[in-house]
């Protein structure tokens, strides 16, 4: 790792208050890029604020938030990103095959039409830049306006993270081999 991160001992008041606020969470610890991001302690405090929404409280299921935010690392090739997302994937009933295919850079076999156009949406942000008018009008019939938006801020910030991830190269714990080639 490239990064020494803190601890809550080493941290000043407002690094401490934004670690404090995260084991507070839903998530119970703080999520390892906030640990880097609290050089920047309030970027760190909305960055934190927007995960915690965007992994527990969208209108879109834990597999489909999970499919978008799978697709986002595959891109980046983000492994810790990956090896933390892809359980829970499977936790929150995402198909193993269609993580397979993800990671293995195929296009998966999805047969429910809301995680088929979330694979499709989050696919084009990243390697087109955007939708094609097909692609956008499909996603406001499925998706609805707030599915979309909420799709589009996943892929978003799941990109930071994973940005974060590989710039500080956060390893995987012990014992975890890197799955992404």
């Amino acid at each position: 790792m490239r990064l020494k991160l803190p601890t809550p001992a080493e941290m000043s008041d407002d690094q401490r208050a934004i670690y404090k606020e995260s084991i507070a969470s839903k998530r119970g610890t703080p999520p390892p890029p906030m640990m880097a991001w609290l050089a920047s302690p309030e970027m760190a405090r909305h960055a934190t604020r927007l995960g915690a929404f965007l992994r527990y409280d969208t209108s879109l299921t834990a597999a489909e938030s999970e499919l978008a935010i799978l697709v986002t690392a595959r891109h980046w090739t983000a492994q810790f990103e990956w090896y933390a997302h892809k359980k829970m994937a499977l936790d929150g009933g995402l198909d193993p095959a269609i993580i397979e295919a993800i990671r293995d850079r195929r296009t998966p076999a999805i047969s429910e039409p809301k995680q088929q156009v979330i694979y499709d949406v989050a696919r084009a942000l990243h390697e087109a830049k955007g939708l094609p008018k097909p692609l956008y009008d499909e996603a406001m019939r499925v998706l609805g306006e707030r599915g979309l938006v909420e799709v589009i801020g996943l892929c978003g910030y799941y990109t930071m993270v994973s940005m974060t991830l590989n710039t500080y190269e956060f390893p995987l714990p012990d014992g975890e081999v890197p799955e992404l080639t």
